[in-house]
């Protein structure tokens, strides 16, 4: 007995769909990643344990925390930036999936 698919004539419509699936998601992977933004933490600022060290490198220290606390700074905005843009590209994502649905459905 043949198939559901091949009896109604569906054989090559998931084949196809399948490729047409596989070239959007490549798409989406290639897009997203051209405007995902990469935000990498800065690293920790390095406190030394020796007390006299601290005291002989207390402007390179206080440098690095201040560097680290601008760079903290401009990390979080960078992560912010980056989950609003996710929010937005998934609520398009899900408006074009509603309108696929739409077209299968049909």
């Amino acid at each position: 007995m043949a198939s559901f698919k091949v009896s109604w004539g569906f054989g090559q419509f998931r084949l196809s769909l399948s490729r047409g699936a596989q070239a959007i998601f490549l798409l989406m992977i290639l897009a997203g990643s051209a405007t995902a933004e990469s935000c990498l933490t800065p690293p920790r600022p390095f406190v030394p344990s020796d007390p006299q060290a601290a005291l002989e490198y207390a402007d390179i220290i206080r440098s690095d925390f201040d560097l680290y606390i601008r760079d903290i700074q401009s990390y979080f905005r960078c992560v912010e930036e980056e989950r609003t843009r996710a929010f937005e590209e998934a609520r398009e994502v899900s408006e074009e999936y509603g309108r696929v649905l739409d077209l299968i459905d049909e």
